[in-house]
């Protein structure tokens, strides 16, 4: 895996611009939030927004994704405040990103690019380094022509970071033999974890799982006092982590996994399903979400999304709607006569609404303040009680397990 190559400043990041689109199918609102979200990514990333720049359209230019002109009016800006990067807020065609780089003359990314340097930065294992290089490869090998300039280059940097670049310039035929090497080592590893989870089977397992920053790592602290990394951050941990905890006396297995987000290509959730495997082979599901943001109901939306598409809905699970100190709603003036919005309602009438109504028990927590963390415990062992007591009818007491 490369290192990060870009040449800092003093006190400085290298900046980028953003650029989305706002076409039939998206407001502006969601562009926006969409843009926003990117910018979080770009942070991560280690990068600073200079500017956003978006453009009204039916659908995006197939050639250049927004207008010509559009274009040049990012040039003129990119040329007059040091810019470095250029990131668009979807995934761009191998021809777009040869026109637009030949127009803007800069190094061009896009959504999809960026979350893999994201995760080439974050994994820290070598299941998720070789899960990481995998989905490179496969992004990499339709853009080889338009990669070759670059790597005349030998630049680095943002979007470089993974696969070697002499890998790269060689040959089509070697990428293709280096994917299915990293296929035949993912299988390897799949295995072996496979039948680390069978040595664990009789332990009741518990997954968290949830959208990119939604508080799932707090919580896996606070129930384990453990210390797995927690940052503000999206991606902040891409590992999957296990530990054994105890609550009311019943032991369990618990798993941090990695967080889902929005406009994620679906060839992405294919390579990191194996990520999501402690999930799949759990008892029960407990699904983060960030209560204080504003879209939360849209991320609980991908999240039972993915699920579904890995097959992995059907267990007994927990809503955890956490973050409730940062929660915070607009009141509405009395003369107002508009519909309320989500954004207008109190936790307590959150709390009143089908929210707390769902089929799925659910729990209003601070994990950082531990703020009803009790009631949340109280759920969670009752529903390991119900798995232990249906697994072992004629036991007392937990059988011993093996750390």
């Amino acid at each position: 895996m490369f290192d990060f190559f870009i040449m800092h400043k003093e006190n400085s990041l290298p900046k980028t611009v953003l650029i989305g689109i706002i076409d039939q199918e998206h407001s502006k609102e969601q562009v926006y939030e969409f843009l926003d979200e990117l910018k979080q990514l770009a942070e991560t990333a280690g990068l600073e927004t200079a500017k956003v720049f978006t453009q009204n359209v039916i659908v995006a230019n197939t050639k250049t994704y927004v207008g010509i002109g559009k274009l040049q009016e990012i040039k003129t800006f990119i040329a007059t405040n040091e810019i470095q990067y250029v990131i668009f807020d979807d995934e761009l065609s191998p021809s777009q990103l040869r026109n637009i780089e030949r127009l803007l003359e800069i190094r061009v990314l896009d959504r999809t690019n960026l979350i893999l340097d994201i995760f080439a930065q974050r994994a820290m294992t070598a299941y998720a380094k070789t899960q990481v290089e995998l989905a490179q490869y496969q992004y990499l090998l339709p853009r080889l022509t338009r990669m070759w300039t670059h790597l005349e280059r030998q630049r680095g940097g943002i979007g470089f970071r993974g696969p070697g670049e002499s890998q790269i310039e060689r040959d089509r035929r070697i990428i293709l033999d280096k994917i299915a090497k990293l296929k035949d080592d993912l299988r390897s590893i799949d295995k072996q974890m496979a039948q680390q989870r069978k040595n664990r089977v009789n332990m009741v397992r518990v997954a968290l799982v949830g959208y990119t920053n939604a508080g799932k790592s707090t919580i896996m602290n606070l129930l384990s006092k453990s210390d797995v990394l927690v940052e503000d951050k999206l991606f902040a941990t891409l590992d999957t982590t296990v530990r054994k905890v105890v609550i009311n006396d019943l032991p369990f297995l618990l798993s941090d996994t990695v967080g889902f987000i929005r406009k994620l290509p679906h060839r992405l959730v294919e390579s990191f399903k194996s990520t999501l495997d402690e999930a799949k082979e759990s008892d029960i599901i407990v699904h983060v979400v960030d209560v204080s943001h504003k879209s939360f109901q849209d991320h609980m939306s991908v999240v039972e999304q993915t699920l579904r598409e890995l097959k992995i809905n059907d267990k007994q699970g927990i809503v955890v709607f956490n973050k409730t100190d940062k929660f915070s709603f607009i009141k509405k003036d009395e003369d107002d006569l508009s519909p309320k919005g989500k954004e207008n309602f109190s936790l307590e009438e959150l709390k009143n609404t089908y929210f707390a109504k769902l089929a799925t028990p659910s729990v209003f927590i601070s994990a950082k303040h531990s703020d009803n963390v009790e009631e949340f415990k109280e759920i969670l062992s009752e529903l390991i009680k119900k798995i232990h007591f249906k697994r072992y009818p004629y036991s007392v007491n937990y059988p011993k397990f093996d750390d």
